[in-house]
């Protein structure tokens, strides 16, 4: 296998924009102008690898599949394409230049049944074109405020496709764009060591007015909120009727987030403000935390981040075989981990971001790893350590092109718990309806009040 690439290394082109970029976010507006030529409009870097293996990013996916209808389980725009070569405990070493250390302890821990099956690398992921312009926008006048626990001037796009620091990498994951609402159904699993599972049904509604077309940074940081959330538990019997809602701000410091649950033993909506950090997430067992939640969500505030670069990995992507209707949850659910014969693995850059606790700092996590996609800043890896410093738990999220709307998305999060031989899988959709990106939310339908309506339902 060729592959010349240091662990982590810092592209040359990357290197000498971010040192010209300073310590703060702004660049100059004829280095934003080098997006159409060297770099993507996210800011990724647009030519092949030395190799030709991660090819030249061409705009993504621009057209639906034939036959596709929006409403539908999306068409797998590439049915032709076969596996290259498939990864196994046994040819384990020739790989793991291409693969994070928790990747490595998955094979390590499942030996005779973990895999990885790699594909040809397509760069799927793409975006409406105010969404690029807005990025260009953002790219010269965005900054982080409160130590990098807010941001200003910036909307729709990312924040910073230059980034300078680890904060504003992440940042750019979670401001990511995800069209401007949806409405999911779907639900989650925790399979025990034996492979046995309860199925939670989730009934969830997000509204983004940070991406809607045309928005404001200046409105936005007036209203200081990012997105609207709201979940209801809608299987087992024992759980249905159990729901929550969540106000993501601009500036946690200034406001943290707003939370409020709904007790169907109470019949009660209550603020709920420990709704964050390493809370327990809703349902899971006790197998992810609540900012674990979309592979990282909430304040940043407890951590140091880092920005150590950009390497070659192997990640999920393009994993519609595992987001298919014509695969039921028991094909999927399997002891140990998911069933590696409906993963589709293949090359990308990613940007590596560390996160370290703080001194004086309290978190169930040490020491977080990322591992981003540079192509759509979604994090595909997560490598995560207690606070012995052991690798204690791994998530990995399987990303699709939403292509109606577009935008790259994971479809199935998975969060893999070393210690216990235990995973959680969240966004489980195959025998449900699908995403609806179309749907019109407002802003009524995310308040207290709504809550308590929808947990009476």
């Amino acid at each position: 296998m060729r592959n010349n690439m240091n662990r982590v290394k810092l592209l040359s082109l990357t290197i000498s924009m971010v040192l010209s970029a300073g310590a703060l976010a702004k660049i100059p507006a004829e280095q934003a102008a080098t997006f159409s030529s060297e770099l993507t409009p996210l800011g990724a870097t647009r030519a092949a690898n030395e190799d030709g293996s991660i090819p030249e990013w061409t705009g993504g996916i621009t057209k639906l599949p034939a036959g596709y209808t929006a409403g539908d389980h999306h068409i797998d725009p590439y049915p032709t394409d076969k596996v290259q070569y498939t990864i196994t405990a046994s040819n384990l070493a020739e790989y793991k230049s291409l693969l994070t250390p928790g990747q490595i302890k998955l094979f390590e821990t499942y030996p005779d049944t973990y895999k990885m099956n790699i594909y040809q690398t397509r760069r799927s992921a793409s975006y409406p074109e105010h969404v690029y312009q807005a990025v260009k926008d953002n790219a010269t006048r965005s900054e982080l405020v409160e130590g990098g626990n807010g941001i200003k001037q910036a909307a729709v796009g990312i924040p910073f496709p230059v980034p300078a620091t680890g904060l504003e990498a992440i940042w750019n994951h979670t401001l990511r764009y995800r069209g401007e609402s949806v409405s999911r159904s779907g639900g989650q699993a925790a399979p025990t060591a034996s492979g046995s599972y309860t199925y939670v049904g989730l009934n969830e509604t997000l509204l983004l007015p940070y991406n809607v077309k045309g928005a404001s940074a200046e409105e936005l940081e007036k209203t200081n909120i990012l997105f609207k959330f709201k979940q209801k538990v809608t299987e087992p019997a024992r759980l249905a009727g159990t729901a929550l809602l969540v106000h993501e701000t601009m500036d946690q410091v200034k406001t943290p987030r707003q939370a409020w649950t709904y007790n169907t033993g109470q019949r009660r909506v209550r603020r709920a403000p420990n709704v964050a950090y390493d809370a327990p997430g809703t349902a899971a067992d006790g197998l992810r935390t609540t900012d674990d939640f979309d592979m990282y969500n909430g304040a940043p505030n407890r951590y140091n981040w880092t920005l150590k670069g950009k390497q070659e990995l192997l990640i999920p992507y393009n994993d519609y075989r595992l987001h298919s209707d014509k695969v039921k949850y028991a094909d999927i659910l399997q002891p140990g981990h998911i069933n590696p014969d409906l993963v589709r693995y293949e090359k990308h850059r990613v940007w590596v971001v560390e996160a370290n606790l703080k001194e004086n700092t309290r978190h169930t996590y040490k020491k977080r790893v990322f591992y981003i996609d540079e192509d759509s800043w979604q994090v595909a890896v997560t490598d995560i350590y207690d606070n012995r410093d052991e690798l204690y738990r791994v998530a990995v999220a399987h990303a699709i092109n939403y292509y109606e709307v577009p935008t790259l998305w994971s479809t199935l999060d998975v969060y893999h718990d070393i210690q216990s031989r235990r995973y959680l899988a969240i966004g489980l959709d195959n025998e449900t309806k699908m995403y609806d990106f179309s749907k019109k939310l407002n802003e009524r339908d995310f308040t207290p009040a709504a809550l308590r309506r929808e947990g009476r339902r």
